[in-house]
């Protein structure tokens, strides 16, 4: 049986990082321990303290289960991250995640680690869900499962804004300056949607809470990018052969990584530029370039590549075909945007062509596909409603909601049986039902999907109508070779 990965004396000298990562201190709590959070922030923290040091190791918190502790825990916090791209892997040995708690039965332990006035920062992937946010009223949702609960059990919360409201509360009444609060979750405004439902959540609680947090507490936005599928078994083979040991939180990602911060730490932060952070005032441009243009068609080429029989995003983009979609949508949501010094949107639309066909990565369009009613309006309504002003070509905005609606359907005569995953599944089931123009608009208006500006566009909703018909009784792939001729 092979050794597990458990301390840098297992590991030869060539596979340690170039530090010894005991000689830093912890300066960073993370919520939300998942695959992206090893591959994005964990990996820019640890070059930070290759090349400049600081006492920013993190402690990381997962929510939902034990699963991260049991993987981390017992490696002491240390990881393999195998980067793959075109040319083969490279791989690096991680160091700056220093432990793992849970909270899935106690969220003290995290919150004394959050309360630590050596922690300066608080930062979260937790996906969007998980939140509990109120999005048209900037707050927080007090139906939402976990917010409701913290709401009446403060005393021991288990839900993010209870557990960062909770810590703040006591940071407060010992006189220890706030962390900032860093969202690093796909989210636009992401710092300025969190910063408004904490203060709601304290406004709950303690007015005078919210009135300090509103006043004191730094909530800087990001936007992040790096393709990181969930890890297989193969994942934890590979990594095995990299260090000869057996590593059961091995990751694996893309050699492409973003991070765009805000840059608004009162406490301070590591050198994360080092490490090619992008500090600016502008995140948002950046986010939106993002949403429209790698989500955007992301989720666009997940919904038709499923359906065309393709597991992979490197699938769809060795079919001619569908890659020529990819390629028409990305055009058309590169003109839905304003300029950003520095940046040429045909060059980036070049380089996601080329991520999104890395053979390497194993991105399953089924994953990508999955929670569609949290990410159509910023990534494919919000881009057709510029579309529509600027008089621009609206018909690939059509095809990707036509695509959705498909998807909704469950219906598979076209693909492998399979199940919705969203949250709004109950709601959106009887969607594809409604196939006229009128029923479709009205439908998602009275779910509050649509933005209003959308809804009595009668040409565009028809064109919607017409191609959903099609894609309901023909094989998608028939649909999208006639669609591009």
């Amino acid at each position: 049986m092979t050794k597990r990965l458990r301390n840098l004396s297992d590991l030869s000298n060539i596979n340690r990082p170039r530090y010894n990562p005991s000689s830093f201190g912890i300066g960073i709590v993370h919520l939300g321990v998942g695959s992206f959070h090893k591959a994005h922030q964990a990996y820019y923290t640890d070059k930070v303290l290759e090349k400049s040091g600081g006492d920013w190791r993190i402690i990381g918190v997962s929510l939902r289960s034990k699963k991260a502790q049991n993987e981390l825990r017992p490696q002491n916090g240390l990881y393999t991250l195998l980067i793959k791209g075109k040319t083969g892997t490279t791989s690096k040995l991680i160091g700056s995640i220093s432990d793992v708690l849970s909270v899935s039965t106690d969220s003290g332990p995290a919150i004394k680690a959050m309360v630590s006035t050596n922690i300066k920062i608080v930062s979260l992937t937790v996906t969007e869900k998980a939140y509990g946010l109120d999005l048209l009223n900037l707050g927080c949702n007090s139906n939402h499962t976990e917010v409701a609960y913290d709401l009446k059990n403060f005393h021991s919360p288990r839900g993010v804004l209870g557990i960062l409201t909770k810590a703040l509360a006591i940071r407060k009444s010992r006189k220890i300056p706030p962390f900032t609060v860093l969202c690093c979750d796909n989210l636009p405004n992401n710092g300025k949607l969190l910063r408004s439902a904490v203060i709601d959540f304290a406004k709950r609680i303690d007015i005078k809470l919210s009135q300090w947090i509103e006043a004191e507490v730094a909530f800087p936005s990001t936007m992040v990018d790096r393709i990181t599928p969930s890890p297989t078994q193969n994942t934890c083979q590979e990594a095995k052969r990299v260090i000869n040991l057996k590593d059961c939180a091995a990751v694996e990602t893309e050699e492409f990584s973003q991070w765009v911060i805000e840059d608004n730490f009162p406490l301070g932060r590591p050198d994360w530029d080092c490490a090619g952070a992008i500090f600016t005032n502008n995140v948002g441009s950046f986010e939106k370039m993002k949403l429209r243009m790698l989500n955007g068609t992301h989720s666009m080429l997940a919904y038709v590549g499923f359906h065309c029989g393709h597991r992979y995003v490197r699938d769809v983009m060795n079919d001619k075909v569908l890659s020529n979609l990819v390629n028409r949508h990305l055009q058309i949501a590169a003109q839905t945007l304003k300029p950003i010094k520095g940046i040429d949107y045909n060059n980036y639309a070049q380089s996601l062509v080329s991520r999104f066909s890395n053979p390497e990565i194993a991105h399953e369009t089924f994953q990508i596909a999955m929670d569609g009613s949290e990410k159509m309006q910023q990534r494919i309504f919000y881009p057709l409603k510029d579309a529509i002003s600027l008089n621009l070509n609206i018909r690939p905005f059509a095809f990707a909601i036509a695509a959705w609606l498909r998807h909704i359907s469950q219906s598979y005569h076209d693909c492998a049986p399979y199940e919705l995953r969203d949250p709004m599944a109950d709601q959106l089931s009887p969607l594809p039902k409604e196939r006229s123009a009128h029923s479709i608009s009205e439908y998602l208006s009275r779910i509050g999907l649509l933005i209003d500006d959308l809804k009595d566009d009668k040409m565009f909703w028809g064109q919607v109508s017409d191609i959903l018909n099609n894609m309901m009784c023909k094989p998608m792939k028939s649909i999208v070779e006639q669609e591009m001729i």
